[in-house]
């Protein structure tokens, strides 16, 4: 995995987040999802990196990255939070203006990014996702059913801590589980790379914070956007998998032209993970997008 890749550690907004760089060619900012790091994209890596220069980063209290308090208004893990500790990885990087292909929460990260730092972004690509106002607001028994993690995580700590911190192994299979018999698509040694790093000290709280400011100062910032109808300039591809629940509770493009102005996108046919479970055909939608 990552042959052509190196490790860093950058230290910015008051962070440290853990990254990989390898390729070359225009930038490529890579962000992943919960309960994951950046070792998500190992299947497609590579092959970007032949065309571009490919960062692929931790999110801040994932993998090797910092995971700071979240304050009484669980503001440090605001996606306002999280794309500023990106934007000024990319920075110091060396680069200004950049691509994104980003997933599941990295996805919800890049979606505030692009709406605080427009003359950042050049095109972004999100998976799996329907902006997180829409999907508050839509939530019915399917999607609380499938996301039941979204309303347990919010709960005041220190409940879900202790109860996860418990079982971080049956937290992640519960997690990732693609059937009833906790199935997963991934690879043994990336699988053993997620449970690594759920096991780090303040993983399981950065978590839960991840998500009790998505439940809270996040919408408020989505709100916002709504009513001065800021949206998106970005040319945005929005992917998502034809057997997952975004496909059975959302419709997708509908939502994200809501919010951005210039929008295009289809399912592909897998289940949440797609650069996991289809990678050959992410690959080429991203090549395709990017070129």
């Amino acid at each position: 995995m990552f042959e052509q890749f190196q490790r860093g550690k950058c230290n910015v907004n008051d962070v440290t987040i853990n990254y990989r760089k390898g390729g070359s060619g225009p930038p490529l900012l890579l962000l992943h999802g919960y309960p994951q790091t950046h070792v998500i994209w190992h299947e497609i890596a590579d092959q970007l990196a032949e065309r571009f220069t490919v960062v692929a980063a931790d999110l801040r209290g994932y993998g090797d990255s910092s995971k700071p308090a979240g304050g009484p208004d669980h503001s440090g893990y605001s996606k306002r939070e999280m794309a500023r500790d990106q934007v000024e990885l990319m920075r110091t990087l060396g680069f200004e203006r950049f691509d994104i292909l980003a997933h599941d929460r990295g996805a919800r990260v890049s979606h505030r990014l692009a709406m605080d730092h427009p003359h950042a972004v050049r095109r972004l690509i999100l998976l799996d996702i329907a902006p997180t106002l829409a999907m508050y607001r839509q939530t019915d028994e399917t999607f609380a059913r499938a996301y039941w993690h979204w309303f347990f995580l919010i709960r005041p700590a220190p409940l879900p801590e202790t109860l996860l911190e418990a079982a971080p192994e049956l937290v992640l299979r519960s997690a990732v589980a693609t059937s009833a018999d906790h199935v997963h698509p991934f690879a043994d040694a990336a699988y053993a790379e997620y449970l690594r790093c759920m096991k780090l000290p303040g993983t399981i709280h950065a978590f839960c914070e991840d998500y009790r400011a998505s439940a809270g100062i996040d919408l408020e910032h989505d709100r916002e956007d709504r009513a001065t109808g800021k949206r998106i300039e970005s040319p945005l591809l929005v992917l998502w998998g034809s057997k997952g629940v975004v496909e059975r509770c959302f419709d997708p493009l509908k939502e994200w032209r809501e919010v951005a102005a210039n929008v295009q996108g289809r399912a592909l046919p897998a289940g949440h993970y797609l650069p996991e479970e289809v990678p050959e055909e992410l690959l080429e939608e991203v090549i395709t997008f990017l070129r």
